[in-house]
């Protein structure tokens, strides 16, 4: 007798990732909410970064001619008591912005991805140390601190802005890390990489971390519209973005008092940061639900119906 052995098919064949892919796809097409909240965030970012070359006017350059005047054919927006242009300026703050939004997630979750793996990888005084310098960041008053170093440092610019806010949003989410790792850590994949001489770092980077991802885009795209709320109370306060640079705290700092008589001096500034962090929030439930492998959040296929 002679047995044939089947090829294997394409299907077979076909990394877990790319089904995974699929399937992650199709649960955040399927979310509405995420969708809406995609689209609203690319066109913020086409508004912000396009806006500028849709007017004549700077942000900074000021009409004379036109003092407060309220929202027109010449200016979108108005302008402001020394007759700068309120659509240059607001373009070009949430422009800023969202950089210092993208900037400080980016930051924090790379610092707390790597703080929180490798404590829960090593333990011991590692695991200890990190820990504790992790607690000693949670009781440090962080708005105050930052408002305090950050008068010291305008001449660094808003770069340094960014590295304080990052600074001291990192911690809860290293504490997550570190409980997952600790999970991950005793998996079969994992021990059979240390029981094969590889490296720890490069178990980190090739099997912890990975398999963190999913939490990891969810918190930083959570994180995003945070940052952007924390930039605009401190810019607010004016511990932010400096004159003559603009951001949607300077904005609203500026708008404030005037906002009775000129409510076009802070509304649209307003508007903007509102729609901006409900549009980032309505992103983060969709990445949860579709990344979640337990989430039943599955796309459903429509009956079909039935021939008479």
């Amino acid at each position: 007798m002679t047995t044939t052995v089947a090829e294997p098919s394409a299907s077979a064949t076909a990394p877990r990732a790319t089904g995974r892919g699929r399937l992650v796809l199709a649960r955040l097409l399927a979310a509405r909410g995420a969708v809406t909240g995609t689209v609203i965030v690319l066109l913020l970012f086409a508004l912000a970064f396009g806006g500028p070359y849709l007017t004549p006017w700077d942000y900074a350059a000021p009409d004379f001619s036109a003092l407060h005047q309220p929202p027109s054919a010449d200016h979108w927006f108005g302008t402001n008591g020394v007759g700068q242009d309120v659509f240059a300026q607001t373009v070009r703050g949430l422009q800023k912005s969202l950089v210092i939004g993208l900037l400080v997630a980016l930051f924090s979750t790379v610092l707390a991805s790597v703080v929180g793996a490798c404590a829960g990888y090593f333990g011991g005084w590692a695991d200890r140390l990190l820990m504790f310098l992790v607690d000693l960041m949670l009781v440090f008053p962080s708005f105050l601190i930052i408002t305090i170093v950050s008068s010291r440092l305008k001449s660094a610019g808003w770069i340094a802005f960014v590295l304080l806010l990052a600074l001291f949003n990192w911690m809860i989410t290293a504490r997550v890390v570190r409980s997952m790792t600790i999970s991950l850590r005793e998996r079969e994949f994992v021990r059979a990489a240390r029981f094969m001489g590889v490296r720890p770092l490069r178990i980190i980077s090739r099997h912890i971390l990975p398999n963190v991802a999913s939490f990891l885009i969810i918190d930083a795209t959570i994180a995003v519209g945070g940052a952007v709320m924390s930039e605009t109370a401190l810019s607010y306060f004016g511990f932010g973005v400096k004159a003559p640079d603009v951001s949607l705290g300077t904005l609203l700092a500026a708008g404030t008092s005037e906002a009775p008589v000129f409510p076009w001096l802070f509304y649209f500034a307003a508007g903007l940061l509102v729609v901006f962090v409900l549009a980032v929030n309505l992103i983060g439930d969709g990445l949860r639900d579709a990344l979640d492998p337990t989430s039943g959040a599955t796309p459903r296929r429509r009956p079909r119906r039935k021939r008479p």
